[in-house]
């Protein structure tokens, strides 16, 4: 069955405290946090700050992606927020395996991210020390997004690595996520599933967050 991670991106942010009590109530295992800086992606959000805020209200493991341009520069201030996972992508620094261990130094779990037109081989030096791989399921940036059914390839493709050399980490996968797109990814070798649009704009978010698990029972 696969873990959730609700997007918080599709929260309500003047009631986000609700918004986060509800989905940890339906039983999600993380909550997801997508730090976005205008320019590696279009957009921009939260900060370090945010996730100071939103530690003392949960005990969901706080699954921080860093959308950065460089980002070993702000590792120690989202270290010192309270995440517990901290995932960088590949693309955007020329030091990956400077950031992992920044991050892994800090005591926080360090996650590798790749987006769709990124090959497997990029992250296959550092694969040895994560505690997640983020396979990006829709280019990142927006919420809303079609899920691209091409990435299920590259999650098998990651997961028979993982297999051959007896690595542990967790596949995560984001982007497109619903019921019905999670079951190839499960099947692949996907262990964790971000939904943001799906959980949040629906009347009945725990609904949401069971039907997923439902569907890779």
């Amino acid at each position: 069955m696969i873990k959730v991670a609700p997007s918080i991106l599709s929260a309500d942010y003047v009631n986000l405290q609700k918004d986060i009590e509800k989905v940890d109530k339906a039983g999600a295992e993380y909550l997801h946090i997508d730090v976005m800086d205008g320019s590696f992606v279009p957009s921009i959000s939260y900060g370090p700050g945010f996730v100071k805020a939103i530690r003392p209200i949960t005990k969901m493991v706080l699954d921080c992606h860093l959308m950065v341009q460089n980002p070993e520069h702000i590792l120690p201030a989202f270290i010192d927020a309270g995440a517990d996972i901290i995932g960088v992508q590949v693309e955007a620094t020329q030091h990956i395996h400077r950031a992992l261990q920044i991050i892994k130094n800090g005591g926080v779990k360090a996650e590798v991210v790749i987006n769709p037109g990124t090959p497997i081989a990029m992250i296959e030096p550092v694969l040895h020390m994560v505690d997640q791989v983020l396979v990006m399921t829709v280019n990142p940036g927006f919420g809303g997004q079609k899920f691209l059914p091409e990435t299920v390839e590259k999650i098998a493709k990651l997961n028979q690595i993982k297999k051959n050399k007896g690595y542990n980490f967790d596949i995560e996968i984001d982007g497109g996520v619903n019921n019905q797109t999670v079951v190839d990814c499960y099947k692949a070798g996907a262990t964790v599933a971000v939904a943001g649009s799906y959980v949040y704009n629906a009347d009945d978010p725990a609904e949401r967050i069971q039907a997923l698990k439902d569907a890779t029972k």
